[in-house]
């Protein structure tokens, strides 16, 4: 199959009629971008706190265990993408900093921009107007001004668009990342290290505008298009060690 296998990062959700059997989640507008774009969208399924896994071995620690099951995980995907929601999902931040340093394609949503910034030594804070950031109902909120030497910009082909807000904190500090768009506030929209394949952080949401706004669906375009590369190399890779045995 050709397509790229996008694996979205779940996020653990208390049901409202029984609190007691909590479940896993993604989007529909973010499962639906995927498979709109070319690609098959899967789940990728972290453990909780909860969960008692150094009982299965004494050599092994919680977090050691917890990182052989996500990166078993991700090795079944071209792509990942961190949804936003709950600001901060146990694992996320080493899916984020595992695909940076095997230059695996990822793009992370609102509080996924979080764990891109974090993954690379970056900090989050609260924005000081939430009132102005914050609001669930609109579709387009204010400005967002894009760097023309971005690797952002050669997606979006503009240095203005318009964009929707849905969040409480915001880029503090990115030692290691280039801010690619700013807000009239000068808060970072987008950042990103413009010599990966594509790894790239929005505090907005392009999966609720990208059917009717080209600027939003060209993001997943070339997040896609750069998972299906991925997945081409790693199949040459795959035929040229065949040919040696």
């Amino acid at each position: 199959m050709d397509k790229p296998i996008i694996g979205i990062v779940c996020k653990h959700k208390k049901s409202d009629l029984d609190e007691l059997r909590p479940y896993s989640r993604i989007r529909d507008e973010v499962k639906q971008a995927v498979f709109d774009n070319g690609g098959i969208a899967i789940g990728i399924i972290l453990p909780d706190e909860e969960i008692n896994l150094v009982k299965k071995t004494e050599e092994c620690s919680y977090d050691d265990l917890l990182k052989e099951y996500i990166i078993a995980q991700i090795k079944l995907c071209d792509g990942i993408i961190l949804q936003g929601g709950t600001a901060n999902e146990i694992g996320e931040e080493f899916i984020a900093r595992y695909c940076y340093h095997e230059d695996i394609p990822i793009l992370g949503i609102c509080a996924g921009q979080n764990q891109i910034v974090r993954a690379l030594g970056g900090s989050i804070c609260r924005v000081d107007d939430v009132s102005k950031h914050f609001q669930m109902e609109a579709d387009y909120v204010h400005k967002c001004y894009i760097d023309s030497s971005s690797k952002f910009y050669n997606i979006v082909k503009t240095t203005e668009m318009i964009v929707n807000s849905r969040h409480k904190n915001r880029v503090k500090t990115c030692p290691n990342l280039n801010v690619a768009g700013f807000c009239d506030d000068g808060y970072a929209d987008v950042v990103e290290d413009h010599d990966k394949s594509f790894y790239i952080g929005v505090r907005f949401h392009p999966e609720s505008l990208y059917k009717r706004d080209k600027n939003m669906n060209n993001i997943f375009v070339s997040f896609i298009e750069a998972a299906k590369l991925k997945k081409i190399a790693c199949n040459n890779d795959i035929r040229k060690l065949n040919k040696k045995h």
